[in-house]
């Protein structure tokens, strides 16, 4: 499960006067003034209503709202990785990709996009090209030291390496992302699940304990113990924390969407099934 970066408007707010009254000038020629005034939103309320669709997920009502918004403002980066973000969950991944790839050329210094358009290209397999952008936001994060983007970036790597196989590489990027921002359940969980699959099934059990005391309502740790807990043969507790996880988030019985979205590590998956098969 691969975080998407929505980001909030920037310098679009200062776009060019000349253009704007322009626009408002043609307007005007069309409609009266009170109705052209009324009938068409500012560029920063645009903006507003196109994110909050992206957060709400209505991501057919978002796309229309977000080429208003470059219509108005071409150069704005935010915007381009925005829409790359919608396209992308629109199932669009090579759409996102190019929207990416204008954000960056736009605003070269800024690792939103270089996230986002990682996500996209996992969507596409594209393990190369997805791990090329995580390690470029570490390299200049580091400079900068943010700790946001650093965790994100070292989750999202991690994630690719377990889509390669490379379970230790994984756990170290779990570890570095929850280190990196503290109290970022998913990593720890993540770095959980990879130690149950590499067979270190004493340090998986500490952290998910760990995180369901932190987090009773934390639906992957209760869910990730369940699989453990039934492969340690403890079936009596394992069927009191699925009760939980399930009612929390019933995914967690599709195996497709823990290996393909939520990216759970083969063992743990095989488990649970075992567990659900028998349950």
């Amino acid at each position: 499960m691969t975080p998407l970066r929505w980001l909030r408007p920037g310098l679009w707010r200062l776009v060019r006067v000349s253009a704007l009254l322009w626009l408002g000038l043609v307007v005007l020629v069309v409609l009266p003034a009170p109705l052209a005034a009324a009938d068409q939103p500012s560029l920063p309320q645009l903006f507003d209503q196109a994110l909050a669709a992206s957060r709400n997920g209505r991501f057919n009502e978002a796309l229309p709202l977000w080429n208003q918004v470059l219509e108005l403002a071409p150069d704005d980066a935010a915007a381009w990785s925005n829409r790359g973000n919608v396209q992308l969950a629109l199932g669009e991944p090579l759409a996102a990709i190019a929207d990416q790839d204008r954000a960056m050329a736009l605003d070269p210094a800024s690792p939103d996009p270089h996230l986002n358009r990682g996500t996209a290209e996992e969507a596409l397999a594209r393990w190369d090209a997805a791990e090329a952008d995580y390690r470029w936001i570490l390299e200049h994060a580091a400079a900068s030291d943010v700790a946001q983007d650093r965790a994100s970036a070292l989750y999202n790597l991690g994630n690719v390496q377990g889509s390669r196989g490379d379970w230790s590489a994984a756990r170290a990027s779990f570890a570095a992302a929850a280190l990196a921002r503290p109290g970022f359940a998913m990593a720890r969980s993540s770095e959980a699940l990879v130690a149950f699959e590499l067979g270190d099934l004493d340090a998986a059990e500490r952290e998910l304990r760990s995180l369901i005391r932190r987090y009773p309502l934390f639906a992957d740790a209760r869910a990730g113990l369940t699989a453990l807990l039934w492969q340690r043969g403890g079936r009596g507790e394992a069927e009191s924390h699925w009760v939980s996880a399930s009612g929390l988030d019933p995914r967690y019985r599709d195996p497709e969407w823990l290996r393909s979205i939520r990216r759970w590590p083969p063992g743990p998956v095989k488990a649970l099934q075992q567990f659900l098969a028998l349950a």
